[in-house]
């Protein structure tokens, strides 16, 4: 399809590059969800955490919210960013949203982001698809029709990743996906955060990661490689050093490059949307891929000129209010393929 270009977003005139519409978001948005925590087992013997919430008109109240509810409502099943959870403000607000337009949703955390480490030796790792196609058969198996995907950053690399190795054997039941901000090119994506004005997230990002595996390491003496991560600076540092190894894979060059999803979005099948904010300081050129998005029957593409990372505050409804990533999300679900430009 035509790429869609002019978008239609704006920001706030005192949020006036990428940076401020990335963290300030982040650090001063409150949303608050009521979710109903479900536990499922795996079949490797460990468990996914799952966050439920439900549109206003299933439940009459929520005090009767349990996650083995039915619903005859459609659910989108959020994926979250790299560290994040189903509380990161940019999910919670897009599943407020979500809800008041009588969706379900389903906000499901990767291993050991939940809160609570998982049990076995593995993590996540942003190119594993093989938790979200179980989530979605488990979704199926609570008697629900229509499954919508939406990701966010990581989880939207998951999310491409997915439907387009999946293509047209993807069960009907998943109608369309939505995904924002998402690296579709790992590699360059890394080297975007390696740049002097995209350090501090890499900085962040790369400590909380190696304090995970501290912290795992703890309840595992002699599994992890804890010294040699500890002198990880950077993320690509981190992975060559850890989730490359801990995966089967050779090198962080052979992790990015066979989880990029860039490379599956010839092959999905079903209506997507890809936002990726040009000032976006996690992205680089390559997660721009304009030529293709003409070329592509199913996949719509959106790139702002603004929007930040995971950001895309309202110009009208202010930092609390309801978002323009939140609207063109249910707008595209919502309308007819041959009105979703």
């Amino acid at each position: 399809m035509p790429l869609i270009a002019p978008s239609s977003y704006q920001p706030p005139a005192r949020l006036w590059n990428g940076h401020l519409q990335t963290i300030i978001p982040s650090l001063f948005r409150k949303v608050a969800v009521s979710y109903v925590r479900e536990r499922i087992e795996t079949a490797d013997d460990d468990f996914l955490d799952l966050d439920w919430a439900y549109a206003p008109n299933d439940l009459p109240a929520a005090s009767s919210f349990t996650p083995h509810h039915s619903s005859s409502n459609p659910l989108v099943i959020l994926s979250h960013g790299l560290e994040g959870s189903s509380t990161s403000q940019y999910l919670a607000g897009m599943v407020r949203h979500l809800t008041r337009n009588g969706f379900d949703c389903l906000a499901w955390h990767y291993r050991s982001c939940s809160g609570e480490l998982n049990r076995q030796q593995r993590f996540y790792h942003i190119g594993e698809t093989g938790d979200l196609h179980f989530i979605c058969q488990y979704a199926l198996s609570k008697g629900y029709q229509t499954l919508y995907l939406m990701g966010f950053s990581a989880g939207g690399n998951v999310t491409v990743k997915y439907i387009g190795e999946q293509g047209t054997a993807l069960n009907p039941a998943i109608q369309k996906a939505v995904v924002f901000s998402v690296p579709l090119d790992l590699m360059g994506s890394a080297r975007r955060l390696e740049q002097w004005d995209s350090l501090v997230y890499n900085y962040r990002f790369n400590r909380t990661l190696k304090r995970k595996v501290a912290q795992k390491a703890a309840v595992m003496p002699g599994v992890f490689p804890t010294e040699v991560v500890g002198k990880a600076r950077t993320i690509r540092e981190f992975d060559n050093l850890f989730t490359a190894p801990q995966n089967g894979f050779r090198d962080v060059t052979d992790y990015y490059t066979r989880s990029s999803s860039l490379q599956f979005i010839p092959t999905i099948a079903i209506p997507t949307l890809i936002v990726n904010a040009k000032n976006d300081p996690f992205l680089s050129p390559e997660c721009f891929p304009e030529q293709l998005a003409r070329e592509l029957p199913a996949v719509w593409m959106e790139f702002p000129e603004q929007g930040g990372h995971c950001g895309f505050p309202s110009l009208a409804q202010g930092i609390n209010g309801t978002y323009w990533s939140e609207e063109r999300a249910v707008a595209f679900l919502t309308e007819s393929k041959s009105n979703q430009s």
